[in-house]
């Protein structure tokens, strides 16, 4: 994550110098495409293959990319083409990435410790935020855009023997019974539709890479029993990536708490990053806090979340984390509505340090319901659906969100996007499976 944000300060950096703001501003988007598009079908290679093969090769990829950049930049000035080129690959590289790290956790630790990690991660994003920008500053103070590539590129490397480092477990044995437990079963049709057919495995119970089992309803060689007279079996069609797309978004849909929860992270997403991007700067602009100014209210808010995942990495699970995750949210909504009608910086400080612990909350908590609610077979294919909300969808509130300021003001955008975000928690509060969803103790 470090790697990360020295790699957008030196992208961005580069962008500017070498083409005009609009031009610099298109690089720097460029990665969004790809990433949203190809994120569902980087699901689906999470799960057939094993997050940790695809974690290792992706980071992989990922450092060799850029150290190439870095080397020729140090040689020549190719201009903006290498700088998009490299965007759209790392756009590509994090669609396959990002769903094979949601899918990790469950392999590495039991369901019981899957809350505190979330909140070891949340820790290490707040982490990379505060560490990564200046030292991807101080790589281009030094020596341009070609040394802070490099530097991004070393830290991507050293990233990759700890992945390799890392030992995996079998899928949990009660990961069919959490699915069970918890889909859709309303009716015996709904669930005929839903649910993966029973499977008698023909292969070893799992792949120590942390791949799906090879009798896995998504895995190539599963055989299904006989459902007239339980004969011999017969071998079903080899599973395609499409049809194990098809039976991951099947697997949300008829999920009691999935479903309502990803639509409770993306309503969530979509009222918060506009104001808290892109709304800030133009509020900090129109109250004249100044860059200052704006700085404290970035750091108080970024306090309070990190203050958050340290809550729920030092304790592990909170009681009722299904109402507890809604009223987080509902409460983070009236402080972003807020935060557009208090006057001075010492108030707004406040205000976002209520925003950063509430929504951090909130949204560690629904990242650990994710994680804990989803059978680690398809936790790759959840985790992408998750992650076009947030990183697809999401961002493209920013320039709407800039419009919006521009014709009506900052008080009636935040407040409307606070109604949005509220809506996530309402959402939460209204579906009773979700509503009453625990954390593993």
């Amino acid at each position: 994550m470090i790697g990360d944000n020295v790699f957008y300060i030196a992208l961005s950096w580069a962008a500017v110098r070498s083409g005009t703001p609009s031009q610099a501003g298109l690089v720097m988007a460029v990665s969004a495409v790809p990433r949203a598009l190809l994120m569902l079908g980087g699901g689906v290679v999470a799960d057939r293959f094993g997050p940790r093969r695809v974690v290792i090769g992706s980071d992989a990829v990922r450092c060799a990319a850029v150290l190439t950049v870095a080397a020729l930049l140090f040689v020549a000035h190719p201009g903006l083409w290498l700088l998009a080129l490299l965007a759209v690959v790392f756009g590509i590289v994090d669609a396959v990435f990002m769903p094979a790290v949601g899918a990790l956790p469950a392999r590495v630790t039991g369901r019981d410790q899957l809350a505190r990690v979330q909140g070891m991660r949340g820790l290490a994003v707040r982490f990379a935020n505060v560490v990564g920008a200046p030292l991807g500053g101080l790589g281009v103070a030094l020596g341009g855009s070609a040394t802070a590539f490099a530097l991004a590129g070393l830290l991507i490397a050293v990233s990759v023997p700890l992945l390799i480092s890392v030992r995996m477990r079998e899928t949990p044995p009660d990961g069919g019974a959490n699915t069970a437990n918890t889909a859709n079963t309303a009716n015996t049709a709904d669930t005929a539709d839903t649910a993966p057919a029973p499977v008698e495995a023909v292969g070893p119970p799992g792949d120590p890479d942390g791949a799906p089992a090879r009798g896995d309803a998504s895995g190539p060689h599963a055989r299904v029993p006989d459902a007239e007279d339980g004969a011999a079996a017969v071998p079903e069609r080899p599973a395609t990536a499409w049809r194990d797309l098809r039976d991951g978004l099947r697997y949300i849909r008829g999920h009691r708490v999935l479903a309502p929860l990803i639509v409770t992270i993306a309503l969530g997403d979509l009222g918060f990053v506009g104001p808290l991007n892109v709304g800030l700067a133009l509020l900090a602009d129109r109250r004249g806090w100044g860059a200052s100014g704006m700085g404290l209210v970035v750091a108080a808010f970024g306090a309070g979340a990190g203050a958050a995942a340290l809550l729920l990495a030092w304790r592990g699970t909170l009681p009722r984390a299904g109402s507890a995750g809604a009223a987080a949210l509902l409460g983070g909504s009236v402080a972003i509505g807020a935060l557009a009608q208090v006057p001075g910086v010492g108030a707004a400080v406040g205000v976002a340090l209520a925003i950063g612990l509430l929504a951090g909350l909130s949204g560690a908590l629904c990242g650990a319901l994710l994680q804990t609610q989803s059978d680690p077979a398809y936790l790759g294919r959840v985790t992408a659906v998750a992650g076009i909300v947030s990183l697809g969808l999401a961002p493209l509130s920013m320039p709407l969100t800039a419009a919006a300021i521009g014709w009506w003001g900052t008080g009636p955008v935040f407040a409307g996007s606070a109604v949005v975000c509220g809506l996530g928690g309402v959402v939460a509060l209204a579906v009773r499976d979700l509503r009453r969803a625990e954390l593993p103790r």
